[in-house]
């Protein structure tokens, strides 16, 4: 297969590409996402986390105040941000390095965090339509997300795109339309992430097409992002509970990087470091840190 070379990520002046792939590490400041490690109750348990995800090779810490599923407490926006923005006021008080991003789907959330992130995560394929003009007036990165159509806090039941990998063409449809308006709306190309949004409106065979056919993404010329740590499709695929989804989670990860994906959001910094950097070696894109062996 002929690799494809994938667009570069720009974030405040930070350049992540095939030789140095992002790491995205995950923050839920919520009681209910269904990875219990990576729930934390308060601002100091925010920043002891995400100061170890730095000493992990972290590049972007993903801030989320409300579980994607519809299981669990409904969260109102009012409590969302009572949840998300002390979160990232102390982040950027303790880590003004570090590139943060915020994980929701509505606009008055983002733009009450305004001057605190450099990335809005809209998770929900654009349910609230402004969110993408509130990115572009704080001149944020933004994800562009596939959720099939439905609205937020929805599970998928009767999902049909077709037969075959035609939930490959529908996704690569979507993203580039909606990148194609996030340029529109004012954000430059490399501060737009698409995100094939894995188990979000899809079954478990949808998400694992979508992983074997990452280059179908690379292909649009935006920077790719793959949410794949410990999702469902894996824990289905392998018959395992998310405690025990890290192996199946960074095979997928091992795929996605070799086809061009720069991007990885993750409850396993470490772990998933490690494997981008393996993989951009094999590649050819990174040059290993030692090469003392048979000298």
């Amino acid at each position: 297969m002929t690799r494809i070379a994938p667009a570069p990520l720009i974030l405040r002046g930070q350049t992540f590409d095939a030789a140095h792939p992002a790491v995205m590490g995950i923050i839920n400041r919520t009681s209910d996402s269904f990875y219990a490690p990576a729930r934390y109750e308060d601002a100091a348990a925010v920043v002891a986390s995400a100061s170890a995800m730095v000493a992990e090779g972290v590049s972007i810490v993903d801030v989320g105040g409300v579980r994607a599923g519809q299981e669990g407490e409904w969260v109102d926006a009012a409590a969302e941000i009572a949840r998300v923005k002390p979160a990232l006021s102390a982040l950027k008080a303790a880590l003004p390095d570090v590139l943060l991003s915020l994980d929701t789907w509505r606009s008055e959330v983002a733009d009450a965090c305004a001057g605190l992130i450099d990335v809005v995560n809209d998770t929900w394929q654009g349910a609230d339509p402004t969110l993408v003009e509130v990115a572009a007036a704080q001149g944020a990165g933004y994800v562009v997300s596939h959720t099939g159509g439905l609205p937020p806090r929805t599970d998928p039941v009767g999902v049909d795109y077709g037969p075959g990998d035609a939930v490959v063409d529908e996704v690569v449809s979507v993203l580039d339309a909606r990148a194609r308006r996030a340029v529109d709306a004012g954000i430059p190309a490399e501060r737009i992430l698409i995100d094939p949004t894995l188990d979000f409106g899809k079954t478990t065979l949808n998400s694992l097409a979508l992983v074997a056919h990452t280059e179908r993404f690379v292909a649009l010329g935006f920077p790719v992002l793959q949410a794949i740590s410990r999702k469902d499709f894996v824990g289905e695929t392998l018959d395992l509970p998310a405690d025990d989804r890290l192996e199946g989670s960074l095979a997928a990860t091992a795929i996605a990087a070799w086809q061009g994906a720069t991007i990885f959001r993750t409850h396993d910094v470490r772990a998933t470091r490690r494997v981008l950097d393996m993989v951009a070696s094999l590649r050819g894109d990174r040059l290993p840190l030692r090469t003392d062996r048979g000298r």
